[in-house]
């Protein structure tokens, strides 16, 4: 029961028991070339990421079948990568290939490989707890930007966060949270689902009535208007393309929000930008520019991870009728968590959404008006 004496209550329910199909970043793949073991905790144990000696990135579980040794603390030897406790060698293919103290290698001697992909400059392992390969059409889409010289390079940071990962899949849906966490108007909102893609169309303008620090100026900020097409690639990995005014500047973005699960209740929140080159910017010039981009970019993601991070989950939301398509999302999210073939077509199907934000930006712009009006009539300090 949801009510008690006419009150609702929380179901706040249970993270699931599984760890979402689907192809997960690992982050940029150029820093796992560096000729060392890298430990990843994900998924609920701990992965080893190695290049072999062609530069070919693999993926093992990290504890070695033997006698447990962590081989994120071992060495890379040619393609294989060697155990510090008793120096077996694993393979990419997860086969040992050798124990130099003993005469042969024990048939069943093989540890959990994982299935890679380098696409857009990055790494992504596939996770499916059935054990099947991804069907063709479910992959990373290739960024152009990421292989142009008319892009900067990419920019990547990466918080912890202690809450389960639907909640930052959640916000593909959430319409109003963009006035009162980003401080922006939304004055476009649509979103499209259909198999393993979810979309969201937004347009925003940044709120006049917003200082990061109020007591310091009471000057409105600059407004920049922003166009954003973004889309999840199944259940872990969005492209942002955006489109903004940035002080009557228009330039072009590639914004990627992705995770990867570490246990039920954390996840590893990343996010890259590419930035289009303005005319006359050297590559240095450039990245700055992408640096900065990032940065505020960052801002926004760290408001988010504070209100993840002391809210309840929920999976009983009650929602107004301005709010966005929560349930419907959260109904195409599920199909990650199910078996294949226990996914039902509706759960599949093309669904559009589209929020009329006008009565919404009405209310809003009333309010920033007041706050205006009230900071105008209280001297700076």
């Amino acid at each position: 029961m949801n009510e008690r004496n006419g009150v609702r209550s929380i179901d706040a329910g249970a993270p699931p028991a599984r760890f979402a199909r689907g192809w997960h970043c690992l982050g940029l793949a150029a820093p796992f070339r560096d000729g060392e073991p890298h430990a990843v905790e994900a998924f609920g144990t701990k992965l080893v990421v190695f290049a072999d000696a062609d530069g070919e990135l693999h993926v093992l579980d990290a504890y070695c079948r033997h006698m447990g040794g962590d081989l994120s603390r071992g060495t890379v030897r040619g393609s294989s990568i060697a155990c510090p406790f008793h120096d077996w060698h694993w393979g990419p293919d997860g086969k040992c290939t050798k124990i130099p103290y003993s005469r042969r290698v024990p048939p069943t001697a093989r540890t959990r490989a994982w299935l890679t992909l380098e696409q857009n400059q990055q790494l992504f392992v596939w996770s499916d707890p059935q054990g099947n390969l991804p069907a063709a059409d479910v992959t990373i889409p290739r960024i152009e930007g990421a292989y142009s010289g008319e892009w900067s390079n990419w920019t990547w940071d990466s918080l912890t966060v202690d809450a389960n990962c639907r909640e930052v899949v959640d916000n593909v849906v959430d319409m109003a949270h963009f006035f009162y966490i980003h401080f922006a108007f939304p004055t476009y909102f649509r979103n499209v689902f259909e198999g393993h893609i979810a979309s969201q169309y937004l347009k925003t303008r940044s709120r006049p009535d917003y200082e990061p620090d109020a007591r310091k100026s009471d000057t409105p900020t600059t407004e920049i208007g922003l166009s954003s097409e973004a889309a999840y690639y199944g259940p872990s990995y969005m492209i942002d393309y955006l489109n903004y005014d940035y002080h009557g500047v228009p330039m072009d973005a590639v914004l990627i929000n992705c995770h990867y699960p570490v246990t039920p209740e954390r996840f590893v929140l990343q996010w890259g930008v590419i930035v289009k080159k303005l005319p006359g910017l050297s590559p240095e010039q450039a990245d700055k520019v992408a640096a900065k981009f990032a940065k505020f970019v960052g801002l926004g993601f760290q408001q988010d991870v504070d209100i993840w991070t002391h809210k309840s989950r929920i999976d009983n939301p009650l929602l107004c009728a301005d709010d966005g398509p929560v349930y419907q999302l959260r109904r195409w999210y599920e199909q990650f968590y199910l078996d294949v073939e226990e996914i039902p077509a509706d759960m599949v199907a093309r669904h559009e959404f589209e929020i009329d934000t006008s009565r919404a930006v009405e209310a809003w712009e009333a309010e920033v008006a007041a706050n205006l009006a009230r900071r105008s009539g209280v001297p700076a300090v």
